[in-house]
């Protein structure tokens, strides 16, 4: 949110100099695309443009992402995509905060990897980290002087911790053991396609993939949006457990919040209104 406004001021590669985006190298159905040393929001939006143009010419698309960090909310572009017909795959993976399995120190990013479907009224969109906590909540509670919630950061030491200056001077834990630390090892590896490698010469540095495809090499658009409804609709109506008053699906929630924070506005931390006016 709003203070990924700081972290991005704070950031020394926003300091650097920056070179227009541009495709590095391209096919009909794929680009690597260098984003020139540019924040990720800019960057990716190219991206995911990209990605649709293609998959519109060829109803297939592969778009990869280097030279750019901190993609922001990647359900954003995964939105994008799916309200222009298209399913969409993406994959991010970033410089290193979260340990691997019984390790002490960061190896891996966050990692998060994201799904979008056309559907109607709105999209299903699923978007997740690969880590029991992402960097920016742990950097919120750091400003804000929260606590961090049990098991998801560990200390320089490799203890548990819930202090976040603690666990930014340790590293970040993935979610669910083996099965968080597989997937994000493979979403690494992802970035590695997309060109992590080149800016810096590091194998830990920040990719970003798009996949993104035409559902009707598969199926009748139409009929997939009618089939996605009936499961979205058969899942939401089955029985709840005590004290559940509703099933939500995946991006459902963010859908009507967004529509009730455009009727009622936004509100912000005080410490954080002052330190962004700050700026």
């Amino acid at each position: 949110g709003l203070a990924r406004i700081l972290t991005i001021a704070e950031d020394p590669r926003t300091k650097e100099p920056r070179k227009p985006v541009r495709v590095a190298y391209e096919t009909p159905v794929s680009a690597l695309i260098d984003g020139g040393g540019y924040i990720g929001p800019y960057a990716l939006y190219r991206a995911a443009q990209t990605a649709i143009e293609k998959a519109r010419v060829n109803r297939f698309a592969l778009v990869g992402v280097h030279n750019s960090f901190l993609s922001g909310r990647n359900a954003y572009y995964l939105e994008m995509i799916a309200r222009a017909g298209f399913v969409g795959i993406h994959t991010a993976c970033s410089a290193p905060f979260v340990v691997a399995l019984g390790g002490k120190l960061p190896a891996l990013g966050t990692n998060p990897i994201a799904f979008g479907l056309p559907g109607e009224p709105d999209p299903l969109i699923f978007d997740m980290g690969t880590s029991a906590i992402t960097h920016g909540e742990v950097v919120l509670a750091a400003r804000l002087k929260r606590l961090l919630p049990d098991g998801v950061a560990i200390d320089a030491q490799g203890r548990p911790t819930r202090d976040a200056e603690a666990a930014l001077a340790g590293g970040i834990l993935p979610f669910a053991g083996h099965k968080g630390y597989g997937l994000s090892l493979t979403i690494q590896a992802l970035g590695l396609l997309a060109g992590a490698t080149l800016p810096r010469g590091e194998v830990q540095g920040y990719g970003f993939l798009f996949v993104v495809f035409d559902p009707g090499l598969l199926l009748p658009p139409e009929q997939f949006k009618q089939q996605l409804a009936e499961l979205i609709e058969r899942v939401k109506s089955t029985p709840r457990q005590p004290g559940v008053n509703e099933i939500r699906i995946p991006s459902e929630r963010a859908f009507r919040e967004r529509e009730r924070r455009r009727r009622e506005g936004i509100v912000v931390e005080r410490r954080l209104y002052d330190r962004i006016n700050a700026l």
